[in-house]
């Protein structure tokens, strides 16, 4: 199963008329376990995007699609919102209830579930998260530490079990360790349970360590769509638009301009400590 978006167009409007396209004909597939990277300067359409993935905008000209629900049916929405979860930018500061537990619990009460499988979401997604349910199940969301409020906000979708799930800029503002926790549980949601996970981030670095497929939007349509090795290796055309790359693809760029031949598709450190390998071995 995926997402499959087809000739996604939109536009805001003003007083009653519609402004230029947000979005232009956006078409491709977002396919069922991959990470997707969303990066694009600012006003490119990352956030008006993703929020048609689970009809918080509605589709006004072309398809969204997921596991073949069509969002441009009203009657498709509810299934689609149970499967597709949404993390925005800061969603700490939506945390409201008295304890921890109680916060985690608010999304699936509202699927009406019994308070038995309630209880057992909210330690699963408590305890994915790395919030011990014992330590922090009756602690107050406003007395946890950033990164930790953070992930207790996550926990509150998680616990909902998106299939899918969609973060915009999920980092933001979080000191070093607290954006290595983030990262770290991302990977471990897609490894262990499959969930495809779409992020927005501006950090270049975080998208090619982690993405499988990276979408790069400018003015609202679609530059490239492809491998981080790929899209980074066009750092020229990604400057022109105000994207920088990763710090190891800076390198490699300025490494060829020396005279040195070096794959300009390594974006991660690993990579380039591979390739520093094999050539020491071939020496």
């Amino acid at each position: 199963m995926s997402i499959v978006i087809n000739h996604l167009t939109f536009a805001y409007t003003q007083g009653g008329k519609p402004l230029d396209p947000t979005l232009k004909d956006l078409t491709f597939t977002i396919e069922e376990g991959s990470f997707l990277g969303i990066i694009g300067h600012t006003g490119s359409g990352k956030s008006t995007f993703v929020k048609h993935l689970n009809g918080l905008l509605p589709c006004e000209k072309g398809t969204v699609e997921v596991d073949g629900h069509d969002l441009s049916q009203k009657s498709e929405r509810k299934s689609v919102r149970a499967l597709v979860g949404m993390v925005f930018q800061y969603p700490e500061y939506q945390l409201f209830a008295e304890t921890v537990s109680e916060d985690v619990a608010f999304g699936p009460r509202n699927m009406k579930l019994d308070e038995a499988e309630v209880k057992n979401r909210v330690i699963n997604a408590m305890t994915m998260v790395g919030l011990d349910p014992e330590i922090f199940s009756e602690r107050s969301p406003f007395d946890l530490s950033g990164g930790e409020r953070r992930r207790a906000a996550i926990a509150g979708v998680l616990a909902m079990h998106p299939k899918y799930l969609v973060l915009d800029e999920p980092m933001a503002g979080l000191d070093p360790l607290g954006r290595r926790e983030i990262l770290s549980l991302l990977e471990k949601l897609r490894t262990e349970s499959g969930c495809t996970i779409i992020m927005i981030s501006h950090s270049m670095d975080d998208i090619a360590n982690h993405a499988t497929k990276v979408l790069v939007l400018d003015q609202g349509s679609i530059l490239m769509y492809d491998t981080p090795q790929n899209v980074f290796s066009k750092a020229d055309e990604l400057q022109q638009i105000g994207l920088s790359v990763p710090s190891i693809t800076k390198i490699c760029v300025e490494m060829n301009r020396r005279g040195v031949p070096i794959p300009v598709t390594i974006c991660t450190e690993d990579a380039f400590l591979n390739w520093f390998r094999e050539g020491r071995q071939h020496a």
